[in-house]
């Protein structure tokens, strides 16, 4: 699936638009350039789990935890370069758990990747960004059924 994102408030909508059809246990893998709006899905998606607190990149600490509806796990994968040092993170505890987990840089992860998990990758676009959303596993992609209804076809 593709979407369209003019600016980085449709990006912001984007992440509310998904917060309002994730379940707990849902995991999104976050690829993209520097600047592709990453960390400005994650805060759309964090408004619309209802988390109140502001939201930042969690490149220096590696895992934030906020609190919602559900609990949101932010990881950003940027500043680790060996895959199997993601390992000791203790990622899969995440991946397992009961709230939404994002992994910003996932595409690190390699063969670490869960079977199952909401791929997307933001890109510069001519007057904007490109969302593209692939789903990996029988319920992501009827996630993103759910999500065509929302934002219409090409977002």
């Amino acid at each position: 699936m593709e979407v369209w994102l003019k600016d980085a408030g449709a990006t912001r909508k984007l992440g509310e638009e998904l917060a309002a059809i994730l379940e707990p246990g849902a995991i999104l893998i976050l690829s993209g350039e520097l600047g592709a709006g990453k960390t400005t899905l994650t805060q759309g998606l964090a408004r619309g789990l209802g988390v109140t607190v502001p939201v930042t990149s969690p490149t220096f600490t590696l895992i934030q935890e906020y609190q919602g509806r559900y609990p949101l796990y932010h990881i950003d994968l940027y500043r680790l370069e060996d895959p199997e040092a993601m390992l000791d993170l203790g990622l899969e505890e995440y991946f397992a758990g009961e709230g939404i987990t994002v992994v910003e840089w996932g595409e690190r992860l390699e063969v670490y990747l869960p079977p199952a998990f909401l791929g997307i990758t933001l890109e510069y676009a001519p007057g904007g960004r490109r969302a593209l959303l692939v789903a990996r596993g029988p319920a992501y992609e009827r996630l993103l059924e759910e999500l065509k209804k929302i934002v219409g076809p090409g977002g």
